[in-house]
């Protein structure tokens, strides 16, 4: 059975930063699809980056609005992702959750993902 843990919210003053953690358990991650998504009450969740491992090579995908600021990485030994959150703003404040797929399809989409987390709080305070 596959788990997803994420940890490493919190709340920090904009400026600041984070770094989100994804333990993955029943689920090898390499030749994977993962990727970190965000959702704030009210609307849909959104993709914040993607990372795309495969026997060559690892491409990583991000968000235009956190491109820059944000980087995606894996350690294959530890089975876990990671979110390095830099210069956070207050409109990154969301619940941060992290995703894993069976198959490879469009990173961006939330339907492309079958195991997910139960997801990490960020608060960024202007």
């Amino acid at each position: 059975q596959v788990h997803l843990v994420e940890s490493g919210g919190g709340s920090v003053p904009a400026g600041g930063s984070l770094k989100l953690s994804c333990v993955i358990s029943g689920y090898k991650i390499t030749y994977k699809l993962m990727a970190w998504f965000r959702q704030v009450p009210g609307k849909t969740r959104e993709v914040v980056a993607s990372l795309l491992t495969d026997s060559t090579d690892t491409i990583t995908y991000y968000d235009d609005s956190v491109k820059g600021r944000y980087t995606i990485s894996q350690d294959s030994a530890k089975n876990t992702m990671y979110l390095q959150m830099n210069n956070l703003k207050p409109e990154d404040t969301a619940m941060y959750y992290c995703a894993a797929a069976l198959h490879v399809g469009a990173w961006f989409s939330s339907a492309s993902y079958d195991y997910w987390g139960q997801g990490t709080q960020v608060t960024v305070s202007g």
